[in-house]
């Protein structure tokens, strides 16, 4: 890719003066204009040392309004970084929808700096390509609009401009050994960025390449770029949106037009699909004396464990999901028993606030992530999107179904780190769930657990029960497995869900010990 750009590219002063008073308020414009329609921005500049990024960041905020956009500059990974997944530091500084964040470095620094450096793995270099493009990816199908730049200098300019950097005490730690250890074996590092060029080009969030030898030229070439991505961007969320509209029209006037034999023909249909739930034994029983036995001896165990996961730094993602009043809240009372209250959080989770509907919906959950050595538990997670939000309508149907794979790919990223992840599915008939209902409205002391929601949902037994079977199907896998637990006894299943995780992090254990 670079092999073919011309470095030499150039701009006169006043032609550039010409363009840029041209240029600075259509962007000024656009800012405004991704705020009124909620487009999420982000402008990543990457590069070799000295061409000027941060030149090009100035030049670029220069007409936008500051209120509306964030600087984050990424050095090395702090020690609290370093504790949590890879992307984890990035997904915690997404921009809000109709906000824009700018990186002075970001996600590829991984596979740039660090991997010149040998501070990234060839281990870690495998699959850091495959959770950037994955990133990206998920991103832009939920509307963000991802700006790459790549600022290139050649060997000679980029010389020349660290010693001029170094002849002055006031910018002379703008150099790093790093950088002058870089310029000396430039055609490596060249060769390293080439690679990251080719791997994570992709028509959702293309690179585009500045050449910086003149910064004129660099800095009307930028902003001519970010005016015309975000003028197409506002185009096509302005036909979206207008699709949209005429989708629901039509919508409306076929439900409204309907009738009860299409109703009734689709009805007679036989359902062909796979059930999982259908076959699960909810005959599994414990009595008293035999739980309070076997809580005693799993608690012992996991209290232990627990210590080892500190010692080992290993991290520990639990997510429970379920039938309402399926013992999800007991399950989790149980292991925390069991737990250091230091070392362990547990997320309840509900609607969305305004502040989270305003990002990506795993933003919430990845700001939740355990940093190494603790537990996170989710009482309800990100699988809410397949459920709820699929039958109830909160999302479209293409955003429901892309979920399998970026709930895929969240947890093999956590798997990809170290983390241990179990997701529960708490599963009772319909019922013990009945008697559970009417146990609590009866209780004073449970009352509050008993809603009218619950009663809507119960009504929609069918239909959940169709969207729990596929989502079990498509997301339980080897890094993140799916244990269903036979929950009609609330005993047999506290225990399961114990036994479960001692299992797993003693396995885990037996790996890193070998």
């Amino acid at each position: 890719m670079l092999e073919k750009v011309d470095l030499q590219r150039k701009m006169g002063k006043k032609e550039y003066k010409s363009r840029m008073d041209e240029l600075q308020p259509k962007l000024a414009y656009l800012q405004r204009a991704c705020k009124e329609l909620q487009i999420p921005v982000m402008v990543i500049f990457e590069g070799f040392g000295a061409a000027g990024k941060g030149t090009l960041i100035n030049k670029m905020i220069e007409p936008l309004d500051p209120r509306g956009f964030a600087v984050h500059a990424t050095a090395l990974e702090t020690r609290e970084e370093k504790m949590h997944p890879f992307l984890w530091r990035f997904w915690t500084k997404l921009p809000a929808r109709g906000r824009i964040a700018i990186f002075d470095r970001s996600w590829y620094r991984r596979v740039m700096m660090d991997r010149f450096d040998g501070v990234t793995t060839e281990e870690q270099l495998e699959y850091t390509y495959g959770e950037i493009r994955s990133f990206e990816k998920e991103l832009t199908d939920d509307g963000m609009v991802i700006i790459k730049f790549f600022a290139y200098i050649s060997q000679k300019e980029q010389k020349k401009r660290f010693d001029k950097l170094l002849s002055d005490k006031k910018t002379a730690w703008r150099v790093s050994e790093g950088d002058l250890e870089r310029n000396r074996k430039y055609d490596r590092y060249l060769a390293i960025n080439e690679e990251m060029l080719e791997k994570t080009d992709a028509d959702y969030a293309p690179w585009n390449i500045l050449e910086c030898t003149d910064r004129e030229y660099a800095a009307a070439k930028m902003t001519e770029l970010l005016v015309t991505i975000l003028e197409r961007a506002v185009a096509d969320k302005k036909e979206e949106l207008a699709k949209k509209q005429q989708e629901k029209e039509a919508t409306d006037r076929e439900a409204a037009q309907s009738s009860a034999v299409g109703a009734a023909d689709a009805d007679s249909r036989q359902d062909l699909t796979s059930s999982v739930l259908a076959g699960v034994d909810l005959s599994c029983n414990m009595d008293k004396e035999t739980y309070k036995a076997e809580l005693a001896k799993w608690q012992r165990k996991l209290a232990k464990l627990h210590n080892e996961l500190y010692k080992y730094r290993i991290p520990v993602v639990l997510a429970f999901e379920g039938w309402d009043a399926g013992g999800k809240g007991g399950a989790i009372k149980r292991l925390t028993q069991a737990l250091d209250p230091r070392g362990y959080v547990v997320n309840p989770v509900a609607s969305p606030t305004d502040e989270e509907r305003a990002h990506h919906y795993l933003w919430r959950f990845w700001r939740n992530v355990p940093k190494d050595g603790h537990v996170a538990i989710f009482d309800r997670s990100w699988y809410g999107r397949v459920m709820v939000e699929r039958i109830e309508g909160f999302c479209s149907k293409e955003e429901w179904q892309r979920a399998y794979r970026e709930m895929n790919e969240m947890e093999e990223q956590f798997s990809n780190h170290g983390c241990i992840v179990i997701k529960f599915w708490m599963h009772i008939d319909k019922d013990e769930q009945e008697r559970r209902f009417k146990e609590r409205q009866e209780n004073p002391a449970k009352q509050w657990k008993i809603t009218d929601e619950d009663w809507r949902n119960r009504a929609k037994w069918d239909e959940y029960e169709k969207a729990v079977d596929e989502m079990l199907i498509r997301t339980s896998t080897t890094h993140a497995p799916w244990v269903i637990v036979e929950a009609n006894s609330k005993y047999y299943a506290r225990i399961k869900v114990l036994r479960t995780v001692v299992d797993a992090i003693e396995a885990r254990l037996k790996e890193i010990k070998k």
